[in-house]
């Protein structure tokens, strides 16, 4: 899993700077490198990824990939980590999903140092739940649309379980992006990223190789919307999808969809009958988002002809769909912490501001405003969003049960660690605090985390 990008040189002088800014973070010689090599290793380095014949996009990547290697872990099974750093930014790794110490979580606000340019950093982790994680960048990008989350820092990340039914014949991994993002100002002054390019594992529909099946196949597809900022809707022409999971976690009630929506940070586990033998296009739903490039060719074999590609009516999703009746008093122990979404105007051609109960981050993090949790304890996240915007929120090292949505009854058995909460609703969650230390609330778009839509909850 290593790419041939050589490391800069480091003069001792520079080797004892980078050794001293934070702990954890070495610059490893080649010699100490092959001595003790590492499960997983990671390099980031600049990239030009060809979406299509006419669209090369300098970013950056991991391993000389977008996405980034598929990293299969057992659950529990202690994984050593190598991350190299060869770009001219300071950077960070979040294990999306896991539930890690504060320390190697990946994000600065929970205490996560960053990897300064030229340098590694190494260390143990143990990756656990099982199910469909992912591994992304966490810095901040501002007005330059080219960093960050907006770039190619990402890949797919599989824990599995130590018990695997296996109940399919192959597993297939979509990770759904968008590229060459630009801010565009409304009269009111609001600004929104739109995006002129986008792909599916890295490449414009019609550019990469088909996805090839056969006949009777049982495929696992995971999905990742590794987006900045977009929301999309992804159908499977003459096809359908049996979900069985979301964000990793098997839902309550399977339930066979002709379409998934995906929020940033999302991702869904859906079982697909290769029943229909054909040449077939995956993408997404919405004809402007698929004619930027958002699909890809599934081709039965021994088929052969153009793509077919059949726009489905409407589109239908809803968490509530995978869930089964809950009880209000299932948890009466549950302590309730509101949490209430806006935003605040900054002046024409200035982006808003984003406020978590009335306040940014840092300003909602410090000792008076936020949140304490008590380890052992049970909470319920009411999130209000008053602004007129969604929001795929994220909380880290923990995963949450939806309880209820709007003013719908209540509901379980869907575990998520991203729900999107839309504009002028409420959903309400419910989590165990069981994994002590700093734990990063935030919107998990991109230019909206940017401005302050973040929270750290602590322990007591």
């Amino acid at each position: 899993m290593r790419n041939s990008v050589s490391a800069p040189a480091l003069t001792r002088r520079r080797f004892t700077q980078l050794s001293g800014m934070a702990v954890g973070s070495l610059a490893l010689s080649g010699a100490a490198r092959a001595a003790s090599a590492a499960d997983v290793t990671l390099e980031i380095a600049p990239y030009t990824l060809e979406a299509s014949p006419k669209h090369h996009i300098r970013t950056v990547a991991y391993n000389g990939q977008i996405p980034g290697p598929l990293f299969r872990m057992r659950e529990g099974e202690p994984q050593s980590v190598e991350i190299r750093n060869l770009t001219k930014d300071s950077e960070v790794v979040h294990w999306h999903g896991l539930y890690l110490p504060p320390d190697i979580d990946g994000a600065m606000e929970e205490g996560t140092p960053m990897i300064a340019p030229g340098a590694s950093t190494r260390y143990t982790m143990t990756p656990r739940p099982a199910g469909f994680r992912w591994y992304h960048t966490h810095t901040f990008a501002g007005k330059d649309l080219t960093r960050a989350q907006y770039g190619g820092l990402h890949g797919f990340l599989l824990i599995e379980p130590r018990d695997n039914p296996a109940a399919y014949d192959r597993e297939v991994f979509l990770g759904l992006h968008d590229w060459n993002g630009q801010f565009l100002s409304s009269d009111d002054g609001y600004m929104n990223p739109v995006y002129d390019v986008a792909t599916i594992n890295g490449k414009m529909l019609g550019s990469g190789d088909p996805i090839k099946v056969k006949q009777g196949e049982r495929v696992m597809m995971h999905i990742l919307n590794s987006s900045p900022t977009e929301v999309h809707w992804i159908s499977f022409s003459g096809h359908s999808f049996k979900v069985m999971a979301l964000d990793g976690n098997p839902v309550a009630q399977a339930q066979t969809v002709s379409m998934l929506r995906l929020a940033p940070a999302e991702r869904v586990s859906a079982l697909v009958e290769m029943n229909n033998p054909g040449v077939w296009v995956l993408g997404e739903v919405r004809k402007h988002v698929q004619a930027s490039g958002m699909g890809v060719v599934i081709e039965y074999a021994n088929s052969t002809g153009k793509p077919v590609w059949t726009q489905p009516e409407d589109l239908v999703w809803n968490y509530r769909q995978f869930a089964t009746a809950g009880d209000a008093a299932q948890h009466p122990d549950a302590k309730t912490i509101e949490l209430t979404f806006n935003s605040r105007f900054q002046g024409h051609g200035n982006e808003e501001l984003w406020l978590i109960n009335g306040l940014s981050y840092p300003q909602n993090s410090t000792p008076a405003n936020a949140p304490h949790l008590q380890t052992g304890q049970r909470y319920r996240l009411v999130m209000k969003n008053k602004s007129m915007d969604d929001h795929p929120v994220h909380l880290h090292r923990h995963t949450f049960e939806i309880r209820r949505i709007e003013n719908s009854p209540e509901i379980a058995g869907v575990r998520k660690d991203v729900v999107l909460v839309h504009a002028g609703g409420t959903v309400e969650v419910e989590f165990m605090a069981d994994n002590p230390g700093k734990t990063l609330f935030h919107c998990h778009q991109q230019d909206h985390m940017d401005r302050g839509f973040m929270m750290v909850f602590d322990y007591a």
